[in-house]
């Protein structure tokens, strides 16, 4: 073989593999891209904290609003404040920890007082009205969710409103 043919053969087997290798990501592109439609998308409104009495424990209540066409799962939340963060759901007014809450498609997970909520044991400090405290909800299906907790007054009410 010449030197002008190897060269020839080389650039056209790096051409070959070029479009291959192209070929092959634009597909898996496209497979991201579906799978990226089908992933659900949380959002988070009305996210509040109660101010603790102590530094035993605080509840976290908000509306977790899935608006895509598959079901999810809260399945866990972390937080500085605490290493021990729980989800709680409330039955025939008996509060109990469970591994996880559906968040329907198309619907609302509502964290409320009375009601299902997130538990923070053991904190490590004892914020006030006015701060803030960072959590993170974590899915079986969505991406994690950085929340910001606005701390309230003990007596403070959300105004949740009514899923339409």
């Amino acid at each position: 073989m010449t030197t002008r043919t190897t060269r020839t053969l080389a650039a056209a087997l790096s051409l070959t593999a070029a479009w291959a290798i192209s070929g092959c990501s634009a597909g898996s592109d496209a497979a991201d891209a579906a799978d990226a439609a089908d992933k659900p998308k949380m959002t988070v409104s009305g996210a509040f904290m109660p101010e603790p009495v102590n530094d035993k424990m605080a509840g976290a209540f908000m509306v977790i609003k899935n608006d895509s066409k598959t079901a999810d799962k809260l399945t866990a939340v972390t937080s500085q404040l605490s290493d021990d963060m729980q989800i709680h759901e409330t039955k025939d007014q008996k509060m109990q920890q469970v591994p996880s809450m559906d968040v329907p498609a198309n619907g609302e997970l509502k964290l409320v007082r009375g009601g299902n909520h997130i538990m923070f044991m053991g904190l490590k400090n004892k914020p006030s009205v006015g701060d803030k405290v960072t959590i993170e909800l974590r899915f079986e299906k969505a991406d994690p969710v950085k929340v910001e907790l606005d701390v309230k007054e003990r007596t403070y009410q959300a105004q949740h409103t009514a899923s339409h």
